[in-house]
């Protein structure tokens, strides 16, 4: 069994910074794409970053240039670095993980809010 544990959700003015962590723990032989997603009140999850195993990334059109998705394959983590945030960013942001252990499959992390108001 795989667990996504999130952490660094928090409420912060506009402009502000944060750093999301996912760590991944379990079984694990091997870790796959991981990805950032987020849900707004009312509105659909979307896909916010995107990292490959080898490092490659992608990101929405929305967070360009602001946010950077990394991981630390030693620690089985993953982060994603928000600078400049807008208050259009307020969501639920969650963890996806493909894992290998006896089998390929994905893994969700239970969420973590972000809040970016004044």
């Amino acid at each position: 069994q795989v667990q996504l544990v999130e952490s660094g959700g928090e409420s912060v003015q506009p402009g502000g910074s944060l750093r999301l962590s996912c760590a991944a723990s379990g079984s694990i032989v091997s870790i796959g794409a991981s990805s950032w997603y987020r849900q707004a009140p009312g509105k659909q999850r979307e896909l916010v970053a995107v990292i490959s195993s080898g490092g490659s990334t992608n990101y929405a059109d929305s967070v360009k240039g602001r946010f950077t998705i990394s991981r630390d394959n030693a620690k089985n983590t993953m982060y994603l670095q928000m600078n400049s945030l807008k208050p259009e960013d307020t969501a639920v942001y969650y963890c996806n993980v493909w894992v290998f252990t006896t089998m390929l499959k994905a893994y969700w992390g239970q969420g973590t809010q972000v809040t970016v108001s004044s």
